[in-house]
């Protein structure tokens, strides 16, 4: 599977909005396996990204090749499974690509470029999409994973202005798409001022995570200018999360 940037470009330019679950391999329950796959192939999703702050197991290839595999996914035409890494150790050479993030909202080195360096060796070695995405990470209400791991402050989620800049220079450093994120399990989505003034002033496309506990937080983000919503923690905890209405 290749050209996934390009679909999304595509889906961008067509104003269909596309949906990712973020699975985290440390919370697979295996014996589960197959009916989450399931809800996954009824539910809205074109996208299944695969990673967290800090994956501990060693099963991303396992769990990519089963995801592959199973019959329900295989039926309706094989999702792109991307990375999600944390690091440079969560790098699958099963997965269709990877978003290659730098933490643009952050001042940490290692996160800016550091793991991407040593991510490079790796990477070399596969025949992943290498998505260039500027990651950042917006106040939710309380300290995240990706806040305690990536020992970074989160951007003040009352200042659209200093995220929409941020957003524009990882645009102008050729970033090829910019995530907002308020991190799993977040107490506070990112605001949706926030997200319509990002919006209004790139031209790449806009993911938005992180907090988004209904479907009208989805629909909501989709109407503020997110391109592509993830949602992680709420399918996690309720597999029917989808099933109440459509989106």
């Amino acid at each position: 599977m290749t050209n996934i940037y390009n679909a999304i470009i595509q889906a961008k330019t067509e104003k269909r909005k596309l949906l990712a679950i973020l699975l985290d391999p440390d919370k697979i329950v295996w014996e589960n396996l197959g009916y989450l796959i399931e809800k996954i192939n009824q539910s809205p999703a074109t996208h299944i990204f695969i990673g967290g702050s800090h994956v501990q197991n060693n099963i991303l290839d396992e769990l990519i090749i089963r995801l592959k595999q199973f019959p329900p996914l295989v039926d309706r035409g094989v999702l792109p499974i991307v990375l999600f890494p944390g690091n440079p150790s969560q790098i699958s050479a099963h997965a269709d690509a990877i978003l290659f993030l730098s933490l643009i909202s952050g001042r940490n080195p290692d996160y800016l470029i550091e793991h991407q360096v040593d991510a490079v060796p790796i990477l070399k070695k596969t025949e992943l999409e290498i998505i260039s995405t500027g990651y950042m990470l917006i106040e939710s209400g309380s300290e995240t994973a990706v806040a305690r791991v990536s020992n970074t402050k989160p951007l003040d989620r009352n200042n659209s202005d200093y995220a929409m800049h941020t957003a524009q220079a990882g645009e102008m450093l050729g970033h090829k798409l910019i995530y907002l994120e308020a991190g799993s399990g977040a107490k506070k989505a990112v605001p949706f001022e926030m997200i319509k003034k990002v919006s209004n002033n790139i031209e790449i496309p806009l993911i938005v995570g992180g907090g988004i506990i209904d479907l009208q937080g989805i629909q909501k983000a989709y109407e503020a200018g997110a391109d592509l919503v993830v949602i992680g923690t709420a399918f996690e905890n309720d597999h029917n999360f989808f099933e109440s209405s459509p989106i």
